[in-house]
């Protein structure tokens, strides 16, 4: 198997590479007064705030410099709001849950904990539909609320 590998990072013969016939005039293609050095223009991004300022700033604007205020220790924890829509609600219940209480004529309805599948705040994008459930979560927004009271739901603070 190595043997094929060789064959095939070698299809052709050293004879016929360009650089074998470049032998004979003294700078193979890289020409007299440039010359082939190693690393004329610097390595990586040396020169990005001197000579190469302009391919800096056409293709990377933005690249030097500070934007914003800084925040000392800053913790994840306390800003951490995952968050749904009201219009996945129903999605989360199960649509035969969502049949088994349209069924159901003695008023209960569906209690959907959302911080039990991960989610703290619930948002109001999205319709819900004329069909009542009672949502526990961390936060409402002032639409999901309206919407999940308007379609005869509740909504139960938790903490």
């Amino acid at each position: 198997m190595e043997d094929d590998q060789l064959t095939r990072d070698c299809a052709q013969p050293t004879a016929a590479k360009k650089h074998r016939k470049e032998r004979g005039g003294m700078h193979c293609g890289n020409g007299r007064i440039g010359k082939h050095r190693k690393h004329p223009s610097g390595r990586g991004n040396a020169g990005g705030q001197h000579m190469h300022r302009i391919a800096f700033d056409k293709y990377h604007p933005g690249y030097f410099g500070k934007v914003g205020m800084r925040y000392f220790h800053y913790k994840k924890n306390p800003h951490h709001m995952p968050t749904v829509n009201v219009d996945k609600l129903w999605s989360i219940v199960g649509l035969e849950q969502r049949k088994e209480y349209l069924k159901k004529n003695d008023g209960t309805v569906p209690l959907l904990d959302v911080t039990a599948h991960g989610f703290f705040k619930v948002l109001g994008k999205g319709k819900l539909p004329k069909q009542p459930i009672a949502v526990k979560a961390k936060f409402f927004s002032k639409q999901a609320e309206e919407k999940i009271k308007n379609a005869g739901g509740a909504c139960i603070l938790t903490a």
